[in-house]
């Protein structure tokens, strides 16, 4: 089945067409889930309503831009829902001052010896896992998704100072992490 032909038959109820759907998708979108979100149950539960969304809502998606960029802001979405009713950033840690500079924290990365030239990507994915979820939110949204801090205020329900703030503050603790 061709993506079409995929979406049509999810759009009639047709179960195998759902189900070569969610094949297809899940390992993408909980991926993403679990950039934002710190545990795997949590996340199997955002990956299950947010293909519960998709279902439903896909008399919405009109062929513009690709299905899985669709996909994907419906995943986030949901993902950033879960973070807003848990209020994760006003439970953020605050950071004494690890470094003064805001530089960003792999700067550095094209230096010969330095911590981030070290690391595997998928070693960096985990570090970056480990934020505490407010930095880590903020951070996927800015560094990851590309979105502003305009953006990422009014989906996170935040000021652009705050989105601002809890970047930076997750850079200096990536680049605290990454140096030890």
């Amino acid at each position: 089945m061709n993506e079409q032909e995929l979406i049509a038959g999810c759009m009639v109820g047709d179960r195998r067409a759902e189900r070569l759907l969610y094949d297809t998708y899940a390992r993408r979108m909980m991926a993403i889930l679990l950039r934002y979100v710190d545990d795997r149950e949590t996340a199997r539960d955002l990956l299950q309503e947010g293909f519960i969304r998709v279902y439903t809502s896909l008399s919405s998606y009109k062929g513009l831009g690709s299905f899985e960029g669709w996909m994907r802001r419906i995943f986030v979405n949901g993902a950033l829902e879960h973070l807003r009713k848990h209020d994760v950033l006003r439970g953020s840690l605050e950071l004494e001052d690890l470094d003064s500079g805001a530089q960003h924290p792999f700067a550095d990365a094209s230096a010969d010896n330095t911590p981030l030239t070290q690391i595997s990507a998928k070693e960096l994915m985990e570090v970056i896992q480990r934020l505490p979820a407010g930095y880590r939110a903020v951070f996927n949204l800015f560094a990851i998704e590309g979105y502003s801090h305009r953006e990422i205020s009014e989906r996170l329900g935040i000021s652009e100072t705050t989105s601002r703030t809890q970047y930076i503050r997750a850079r200096q603790w990536l680049r605290h992490k990454i140096a030890h």
